[in-house]
């Protein structure tokens, strides 16, 4: 049996030491400070914790730490795919050994597959495993976008497809997602197919249009207000919700004005835990960056710092 798969998710960077090494014993302080500051589960070894420049080693490694840091009951889902089959289904029987709750199904980066090869390459997966996955389309990194009828037939043809992480922006063809897989159940998905939003901006309208919650990044400093902004959406209380959200776009902007994650992993540590800088080609923020980040974080209450106790 699996966690439940929540509203607000968050695509967790992976702390490195000054070296450069993956720092396990942040990863676990992150892991649980993130739990007590209002998120509900965590995507671990995504775009946001640097996938591309991890070994299988230390990828299995960083979700091991994950899932001991927060226990049994809150869902660790694994960023396991890339644009290699085989190595995508070696990844998620891994993590399905490990005890993982979900796996992330990331449309491949750099090869560019047809929709047809898009269907069958998730599928494949997914027959490999059987936890729940999570579709994720992100156009601007893969530079190739899931379509929704390639969604749709995903949805309704295999039984762990449970939900997408939507980061193209495109409301229109979010709402189209939305609106086409009402009505689709899988086994253990009460609430059917979910759509998360993957950008922290598009959060509030996702919401509107039906969607689920988000996989978020900004919820590494401000998870409690992005949960209340969720809760206020489902409660009909719309002023409430948006007067959140204008007040954390400054910050959400900022945590975006250079490559994620860069921005966020600085932000982290002056929040109190150490996460060290990207590896390489990432770097760390300019200085303009961080004056930048720096301004922005003092003008918010952190719930990442009272987490940590900061």
């Amino acid at each position: 049996m699996t966690a439940p798969l929540g509203r607000l998710l968050t695509a967790m960077i992976t702390p490195m030491t000054p070296g450069g090494d993956i720092d396990l014993d942040a990863t676990k302080t992150l892991a649980r400070a993130l739990i007590a500051s209002g998120t509900d589960g965590i995507v671990s070894t995504g775009s946001t914790g640097e996938a591309a420049t991890l070994s299988e080693e230390e990828t299995v490694a960083v979700w091991q730490a994950t899932k001991e840091a927060v226990g049994a009951d809150v869902a660790v889902i694994a960023g396991a795919t890339n644009n290699d089959t085989r190595k995508s289904i070696r990844l998620a029987r891994e993590a399905e050994r490990l005890g993982l709750d979900g796996v992330l199904l990331t449309v491949p980066a750099y090869s560019k597959p047809p929709q047809a090869g898009l269907i069958r390459h998730f599928t494949a997966i997914s027959e490999a495993t059987s936890l729940p996955g999570i579709l994720y389309n992100i156009p601007g990194r893969a530079a190739l976008n899931m379509t929704t009828q390639t969604v749709v037939t995903l949805a309704q043809q295999v039984p762990n497809i449970v939900g997408i992480k939507e980061a193209s922006g495109d409301l229109n063809q979010i709402s189209a997602i939305i609106n086409a897989t009402q009505g689709v159940m899988h086994p253990g998905t009460p609430e059917g197919f979910r759509v998360w939003s993957g950008n922290d901006s598009d959060t509030l309208a996702v919401m509107a249009l039906g969607g689920y919650g988000v996989v978020s990044v900004a919820s590494h400093l401000v998870g409690r207000q992005i949960r209340a902004m969720i809760d206020a959406s489902l409660a009909g209380r719309t002023a409430e919700a948006a007067a959140i959200h204008h007040s954390l776009m400054p910050l959400i902007d900022v945590l975006f004005i250079e490559s994620n994650p860069i921005p966020v992993k600085y932000a982290v540590g002056l929040a109190g835990i150490p996460a060290g800088d990207c590896r390489l080609p990432l770097i760390a923020p300019s200085d303009a960056a961080q004056t930048l980040i720096r301004a922005e974080l003092a003008r918010h209450a952190i719930d990442l710092k009272a987490a940590v106790g900061v």
